[in-house]
């Protein structure tokens, strides 16, 4: 008997311990701070941009269909661009047919503009996190008929 009451009373003392140094783990506070780097994906139907102008002065088209996602953090910037690789091959490869190139974005935060055989152009911007669609329509208009084409890149940058 008595040793049982050796062993409760040892038992008591153990539960209080841990139950005085549980309150003291619940009671603390923990600060996370998480940060991470912004991450980007972009998916495009085609890298090529092919037209068909079927008489001198007429203009053809050609759509790109993308997806856009981005994480980062809130209030960033999500800009989309597309530079040409080269000058337009015209009819039969010749390069010197005189063009115009133009772009207009279908779908939310895209723009219209000019495309030079120089540089980038912006086509798409963006605020934050989140996956977008759309379409770019691209115009050309040649004073020669024939098949052209242009090879493009497309740039989803957070600058």
């Amino acid at each position: 008997m008595r040793n049982s009451r050796l062993l409760l009373a040892a038992l008591l003392v153990g539960f209080s311990a841990t139950a005085a140094a549980a309150e003291d783990v619940a009671s603390g506070n923990v600060s996370v701070n998480v940060n991470f780097a912004a991450r980007t994906s972009l998916k495009v139907s085609s890298h090529l941009l092919q037209f068909d102008v079927t008489q001198a002065g007429a203009t053809a088209t050609a759509a790109i269909d993308f997806t856009a996602g981005a994480r980062m953090p809130s209030g960033s910037d999500l800009v989309l661009t597309v530079e040409p690789l080269r000058s337009i091959d015209g009819p039969g490869g010749a390069a010197d047919v005189e063009t115009d190139l133009s772009f207009s974005g279908e779908g939310a935060g895209l723009m219209a503009g000019a495309l030079s055989s120089s540089a980038h152009a912006v086509v798409g911007r963006w605020q934050g996190s989140g996956l977008r669609t759309g379409r770019v329509v691209f115009k050309l208009r040649a004073n020669a008929a024939g098949s052209y084409s242009l090879p493009v890149r497309f740039v989803l940058s957070t600058p």
